[in-house]
């Protein structure tokens, strides 16, 4: 029997360890007090047996003999009183847009296990909080949100089911004992690569114990899990392609709560992309910790291919990778299946953009014409610091080289202020990468340090927290200049826009975003039905429409809506045709 460690403080029970997996899976008890006494004969009665986790191990694990069938779920599991079927689940999602396929995911399993999904958290038998680490106040928000659950776990009836509250995601990874010790209501708790063993864990849960799994795999990819949508009315989704990350950025927590990079078989992916595709999305994004450096390696015998070929100028601590199909095989593949649906992908490393995958940007009209390009500074000491493997003159050099390839480009980016030892010159020097760049969407974030990283083992967070923040803004203030001039030359253009719903803004207008992911407002009117019919049409989620821009902003543009327009459609246009078309009223 494999051995687990257990959670500081408290007794762990063994349970079965999954293949290729690091880490602990527990159940929680407390400790009793007093030598530990032999255990007898009654008293074992009720315990499994080594037998009983064999049940549960696949064939490919532990051969059966020849006859021999596998038995269902131990009695221990499924006793009476601990049923979960007809459960009313809730999520709840924070951070990232892999947390929000890691919901998709976990909600599929469930499901499967006969889990209902409830509308509210009010009405819910178990709430789940899919979190996020990346920085403290992403964990700050958790902590007050656990304190607001605690009141509604408390005004349950004994005449009602137990409610049942679980933390999910980098957060259970990374604070484990944390919050089983700091917060008494949690009862089940799953890291990123557990949410296999979700029905289980509340299972246990429902017997009255807590619950924790927080193995982190060297080969999970949820390849056979099909995510379910949570929500059914939006026309786009989020497809994970590989999990965890290799680059090991002095600042980055990622990977220590979702491990080491793997990715998804690209066999896998053609079929989620392709039931989108006939579920009527118009729109998927492609995700990744480090989604560029996507090598499936399952059919490794078939691709053999050269070693990986980084941008120029840049380098990485792991070694090359020398087979397998690479990023531009996935975005090849992947944008054939529906030529009217949408590609994007997130989120890249500026190392991994070889010329194969720019051209391929160029030349397919369905693979969007914007790039994620995350800089986090515009200083090559603090970038060194940082352990980016680029200097400032590799990178601008890879954005011109990109501006060349596609031209009219969108680029966004990932900026951190106040990284340790960063001084006011290399401050300057990341606000005159914003001038130089000019992008059109921006993350900016103040520096937090994250234990287990890089930076906490050996380097101070020496800027204070005032100095961050007086940092932060001016480089908010640079960004949203620059993206107003940049967005400001798409006034008079034409832009495609796939639309999504009713505008933040008025009711009375609707909003999408266009191929570069610029957000665009417009009124809600009919439109003609294409360019050249005189029939008028309602717009809708999930259509596409021409929209003749008239104002910009840093955030966002403004417009007419011209007509409705198919993908394909849109890039065969001249601007002849364009002038013929008759605006809506």
């Amino acid at each position: 029997m494999r051995r687990f460690r257990a959670v500081r403080g408290l007794l762990a029970s063994t349970v079965p360890r999954a293949h290729g997996q690091l880490g602990a899976a527990t159940v929680v008890r407390h400790r009793q007090d007093g030598p530990v006494q032999p255990p007898s004969a009654a008293r074992l009665a009720g315990v499994p047996t080594l037998r009983e986790f064999l049940r549960t191990v696949p064939q490919d694990d532990v051969g059966s003999g020849p006859g021999e069938q596998l038995e269902g779920p131990p009695p221990y599991l499924s006793g009476p009183g601990v049923s979960c079927s007809g459960r009313r689940v809730y999520f709840e999602t924070y951070g990232c847009q892999m947390n929000v396929n890691d919901t998709e995911i976990a909600w599929s399993i469930l499901q499967k296990n006969g889990y209902v999904k409830s509308s509210s958290c009010a009405e819910a038998d178990v709430i789940l909080l899919v979190t996020c680490s990346i920085r403290e106040k992403a964990e700050q928000t958790i902590w007050n949100r656990l304190k607001q659950l605690a009141s509604l776990k408390s005004k349950r009836t004994k005449s009602q089911v137990p409610l049942k509250i679980g933390i999910l995601g980098c957060m259970a990874e990374r604070l484990k004992e944390e919050i089983l010790e700091k917060e008494k209501l949690v009862d089940v708790i799953a890291g990123p690569d557990s949410y296999r063993d979700l029905p289980r864990l509340l299972t246990v849960a429902e017997a009255g114990q807590k619950a924790v799994n927080v193995l982190l795999s060297l080969d999970e990819t949820y390849a056979d899990v099909m995510p379910v949508q949570v929500n059914t009315m939006t026309k786009s989704a989020f497809v994970s392609v590989m999990r965890g990350c290799n680059n090991m950025c002095s600042y980055c927590i990622v990977p220590f709560t979702r491990g080491r990079e793997r990715s998804r078989p690209i066999s896998s992916i053609l079929k989620e992309v392709k039931m989108l595709s006939d579920q009527g999305v118009k729109e998927v994004m492609l995700l990744g910790q480090n989604v560029n450096s996507y090598c499936d390696t399952s059919e490794v015998s078939l691709h053999m291919k050269e070693p990986t070929q980084l941008s120029r100028g840049f380098t990485t601590i792991y070694k090359n990778k020398l087979r397998g199909l690479r990023f531009a095989d996935l975005l090849d593949q992947v944008s054939r299946i529906d030529p009217e649906m949408r590609i994007r992908f997130t989120s890249p490393h500026p190392k991994d953009f070889p010329d194969e995958v720019l051209c391929l940007i160029q030349e397919r009209a369905n693979i969007c014409k914007h790039i994620h390009l995350p800089a986090q500074s515009g200083s090559t000491a603090v970038l060194k610091a940082m352990r980016r493997g680029y200097t400032r003159e590799a990178y601008l050099e890879l954005v011109e080289h990109i501006r060349r390839i596609i031209p009219g480009i969108s680029l966004s980016s990932d900026i951190i202020a106040g990284f340790c030892g960063e001084t006011e010159d290399d401050h300057l020097q990341t606000i005159s990468l914003l001038r130089e760049v000019r992008y059109n969407i921006g993350y900016l974030f103040a520096y937090s340090m994250r234990k287990k990283t890089h930076s906490y083992h050996k380097l101070q967070d020496s800027v204070p927290a005032i100095v961050k923040q007086r940092r932060l803004e001016e480089l908010i203030t640079v960004f949203r200049e620059e993206a107003a001039k940049h967005n400001s030359d798409l006034v008079g253009s034409q832009q495609l826009v796939l639309v999504e719903g009713t505008s933040k803004r008025s009711k009375m207008e609707l909003c999408g975003r266009s191929d570069g992911n610029i957000k665009v407002n417009f009124p809600s009117v009919e439109i003609s039905c294409d360019w050249s019919s005189g029939m008028l049409a309602s717009i809708k989620p999930g259509d596409y429409i021409l929209v003749q821009i008239t104002s910009a902003s840093s955030q966002s543009l403004k417009g007419t809506p011209i007509c409705h327009t198919t993908l394909n459609n849109s890039t065969k246009m001249t601007p002849e045709n364009r002038k013929t078309i008759s605006y809506g009223q």
